[in-house]
């Protein structure tokens, strides 16, 4: 992933330095494991470790990928040159490449999860602020994009806490799908090396033994992983939206943190644009690329091929970089959001009480209306307002077979704004908690 949508500490966790220290730890605990069997000396066991202190070389290792063409036995190579060859003579006894690099791959994806869920920490932090904040923070509702009945900016930010909330639960599930390893040889069968083995270097790492590795970790759970990141993704994008329609000029009901010293255009001083959300948009159509290759990948050939190695190399870092680095930027945006509670009420009182037909026609009905009859009248009056301004309210006073049902004072009553925001403490009840 490009710099510019990366923070340090997830790139950190894909780099050659990590993946060779990863690498070693698990050649490391092998060989303890193999010890306490009694199929290797303890004395090369103990002289693995040496290799704790020491900076793998990445240079050199790629040099000698260069000739091997085999980056696993390029590792071990370079492993003997600082353990000694006759000391390292008994490492990835019984081992197949694969239980390196499938162990390898899900302790990354493990620890990923881990800023993943810090990350959605913080944004659900930000949410619920704001929720509490805005909890009465009258605004128009919208369907299809127009007016419908007045809610609250408290309960935009709720229902956006309550969709991570769910976020964070699905990526808790995807990180214990994916904390497995496996250490069972070709093909699966344990035949030159003792289960006992892999419990114990997945034991050391936080990893429980995969079921049946088949020489590969079944790769099920990394599209249920990469299909979790990209719920999430989306979920992101859900969030964005709704901020980059109501920054709309016309509409402007928040809009986000414009700096000291920002520009948003090169043309037109005046403007300030959304473009971090703009951007988070982006984003997620990256992180959502990667479902697709994730899914494709769980059909291998018979016991294993490689035709999955080459996505994961790709889509393990980006959408994993990209999405940490979303969640940290939208995180960022609630937090100093501008909310403009004014505006809002500006823009629900546009159409002169127009949101406010459902009560009315509710309340014909009960006052022995037929439905039919009761949303002609409604409608009728309704598109006054629409196509000549008028007040929706006057014209429902003045409409006499409307009158011959409700009084004036019924009528007046059906205008009651807080009407509309007696279950507001119900629903943040069902959010936050009491």
């Amino acid at each position: 992933m490009i710099p510019r949508y990366s923070r340090p500490d997830m790139v950190a966790i894909w780099s050659p330095e990590t993946k060779f220290r990863i690498w070693f730890e698990i050649e490391a605990h092998a060989c303890d494991a193999q010890a306490a069997l009694g199929v290797i000396p303890k004395a090369n066991a103990e002289a693995v470790w040496k290799a704790a202190e020491a900076t793998f070389d990445v240079a050199r290792i790629d040099e000698i990928e260069a000739v091997t063409k085999h980056d696993v036995i390029a590792f071990l190579t370079h492993l003997a040159e600082i353990v000694g060859a006759d000391e390292a003579r008994f490492v990835h006894q019984g081992m197949t490449s694969s239980d390196v690099l499938d162990t390898t791959l899900n302790i990354q994806l493990v620890r990923a999860s881990d800023l993943l869920l810090a990350g959605l920490d913080r944004v659900l932090a930000a949410l619920k602020a704001r929720a509490l904040e805005h909890k009465d923070t009258v605004r128009i509702g919208r369907s299809h994009g127009i007016h419908a009945e007045p809610t609250t900016m408290g309960l935009t930010f709720a229902r956006f806490y309550a969709e991570m909330a769910r976020n964070r639960t699905r990526l808790v599930n995807a990180r214990a799908e994916i904390a497995t390893g496996a250490i069972s040889g070709a093909v699966g069968t344990f035949a030159n090396i003792d289960p006992a083995v892999e419990e114990h270097v997945c034991a050391q790492l936080g990893l429980v033994p995969e079921t049946v590795s088949t020489q590969v970790i079944p790769r099920d759970r990394h599209a249920m992983f990469f299909a979790t990141l990209g719920v999430i993704a989306s979920s992101i994008e859900n969030v964005a939206i709704e901020i980059r329609h109501m920054q709309r000029t016309e509409v402007l009901e928040a809009e986000e943190f414009f700096s000291p010293g920002q520009k948003g255009s090169s043309a037109m001083p005046h403007k300030r644009n959304p473009v971090l959300t703009e951007n988070l948009t982006g984003l997620a159509r990256l992180v959502r690329m990667a479902v697709v290759p994730a899914m494709e990948n769980v059909a291998l050939w018979h016991e294993r091929d490689i035709s999955h190695s080459s996505v994961e190399r790709a889509i393990g870092p980006d959408a994993t970089i990209t999405l940490d680095f979303a969640l940290h930027r939208l995180a960022g945006v609630i937090e100093k959001l501008v909310v403009y509670p004014e505006n809002m009420l500006k823009n629900m009182n546009k159409f002169r009480g127009l949101v406010m037909s459902q009560r009315v026609l509710l309340a014909l009905t009960q006052a022995g209306v037929s439905r039919e009859d009761a949303y002609r009248l409604v409608q009728r009056n309704a598109m006054k307002v629409w196509e000549q301004g008028r007040d929706f309210k006057e014209e429902l006073l003045a409409d006499p077979e409307v009158t011959a049902a409700l009084s004036p004072a019924e009528i007046e009553e059906k205008f009651d704004l807080g009407y509309h925001l007696k279950h507001v403490d119900t629903i943040f009840a069902r959010v936050f908690g009491a």
